[in-house]
């Protein structure tokens, strides 16, 4: 069998630990409470289960995760665009997947995943930040229009920022273009509706 590299991002899982490091800190507990060391340890080990999760042959099949987090072609495209990145985490929330062969269709075997573990996902196919980097990010709490005076306003980065969000998309709509490249990975949207954006 075929060993596929798995993507990954260094920062998967960190962020409620270094929450809680930080609350810690804030509230002047000592970080080498035994208690506090608990909870620490309990973060970590999430990590290294999901890591060892990862490897096994069983956790492969028929997984949507394992299929995007091993094409080359779909990581690149997640890795140039930001868009591209929500786009594909807004599919996986509120929605259903089923591998296009024979035994998942006969056995009725769906994929789906939290809006967080989407997040987790994109994130280990960029290789870099966590799940909060991408989850609620088409929950869209601005107006689309901006004065002119108030875009003058913007540092340039912002302004990218803010064209970026105008295209992304709401949790569980599927672009054109995602859909697409999922059907190439032979995968489906189940009971599909046409959810692009108008």
């Amino acid at each position: 069998m075929k060993e596929h590299m798995i993507s990954s991002s260094p920062d998967r899982y960190t962020f409620q630990k270094d929450k809680y490091i930080e609350r810690c800190r804030e509230e002047g507990r000592d970080l080498d409470d035994p208690n506090v060391q608990a909870l620490i340890r309990l973060y970590d080990d999430a990590r290294d289960r999901a890591e060892q999760h990862a490897q096994d042959p069983e956790w492969q099949k028929h997984n949507l995760e394992f299929d995007l987090r091993t094409a080359d072609w779909i990581i690149a495209k997640v890795q140039e665009s930001r868009v591209y990145a929500q786009n594909l985490y807004a599919a996986m929330c509120n929605n259903d997947f089923q591998k296009q062969e024979v035994w998942p269709i006969l056995k009725d075997q769906i994929w789906s995943c939290s809006w967080r573990y989407a997040g987790g996902i994109v994130a280990d196919m960029r290789g870099e930040g966590d799940y909060i980097d991408w989850y609620c990010s088409g929950i869209k709490g601005y107006e689309a229009s901006q004065e002119q005076s108030e875009w003058n306003m913007l540092t340039p980065e912002q302004q990218m920022a803010h064209k970026e969000s105008t295209a992304f998309v709401s949790e569980s709509v599927v672009t054109d273009d995602v859909r697409e490249d999922l059907a190439l990975l032979g995968w489906s949207v189940c009971q599909d509706v046409d959810s692009s954006p108008t």
